[in-house]
């Protein structure tokens, strides 16, 4: 992704989406750990730092909001010193000057200034939810990973924080790793999709044409699952069967099971990521039967 986009990270639960955005901070928590393949930031591959050094990337480059904000939220410290200690761990700041920030930051995010010397249980999820953005904006990052944060709340402050979101993005400059299991949503503020299914990126496109064409059998299944408001009569439909076990996923492809265009060269032998054009990829072998 490139500076300043936004890419939706799409797939049912379990898919791996939470556990893709811990392996950016390497966070990972054990017995989970990264054993293959590289995560490039600026050219740098993540996994070979040290924590010394990855230390200086989370929170300062690489921030993440989390799916709930009482649980990432010491319910002892005031809202002003979740910020102050937060700028001054990474900023040669005095306390003043923290508190002077902190305060811009919870304006930024909606809060009024007076609230800053309140305790979290004294917030709406809503609002702990702002607090979370203001933590994870507080030192400029390049790249913020948003963890399904919003699906804790009711869909008009969803709404209220998506376009908090859109605003501080613009604002920043920064990139946002957008992950959720609701395509709709993502839909709303993504520039590029990239759908997981089963620990594995199936699809990876340019918003737009991914609502278009959406070449993956798992993205049509999905979309068509999607309900419509507007069409009373629709019938709802559903991906048939269960995803694999990740323990002991299956030899060839992952969706194989569950695939309507599957063939006996699926069962057998997984499908590479192919560049169908400049920005757009996808995981199987008969998608250009499928668009044809």
């Amino acid at each position: 992704m490139r500076k300043g986009e936004t890419v939706g990270l799409v797939g049912e639960s379990g898919s791996g989406k939470s556990t893709l955005g811990l392996s950016i901070l390497k966070l990972v928590p054990s017995p989970g750990k990264i054993v293959d393949g590289q995560i490039l930031f600026d050219s740098k591959d993540i996994t070979k730092l040290d924590n010394k050094k990855m230390r200086m990337i989370r929170g300062k480059r690489v921030s993440m909001v989390f799916q709930d904000p009482m649980t990432s939220l010491n319910p002892l410290m005031r809202i002003e010193d979740h910020l102050t200690e937060t700028i001054k761990a990474h900023q040669k700041v005095t306390q003043e000057e923290a508190k002077e920030k902190a305060a811009l930051l919870l304006g930024e995010v909606g809060i009024p200034p007076e609230r800053a010397k309140d305790y979290p249980h004294q917030f709406s999820g809503g609002m702990r939810q702002r607090v979370g953005i203001a933590l994870a904006i507080a030192l400029n990052p390049d790249l913020l990973i948003a963890d399904e944060f919003t699906s804790s709340l009711d869909v008009i402050v969803q709404f209220q924080i998506l376009n908090l979101m859109k605003k501080l993005k613009a604002s920043y400059n920064m990139g946002m790793i957008f992950i959720s299991h609701d395509i709709s949503l993502v839909s709303e503020i993504a520039d590029k999709i990239a759908l997981m299914y089963a620990g594995q990126i199936v699809e990876f496109a340019p918003a737009d044409a991914f609502f278009e064409e959406h070449l993956h059998p798992y993205s049509e299944a999905l979309l068509n699952s999607v309900p419509n408001v507007q069409l009373s009569d629709q019938k709802l439909s559903y991906i048939p069967g269960m995803p694999p076990d990740l323990v002991n996923p299956p030899r060839g492809c992952r969706f194989y099971p569950r695939c309507p265009y599957a063939k006996d060269l699926c069962r057998e032998k997984e499908p590479p990521l192919i560049e169908v054009k400049p920005d757009y990829m996808v995981k199987c072998f008969r998608y250009d039967e499928k668009r044809s």
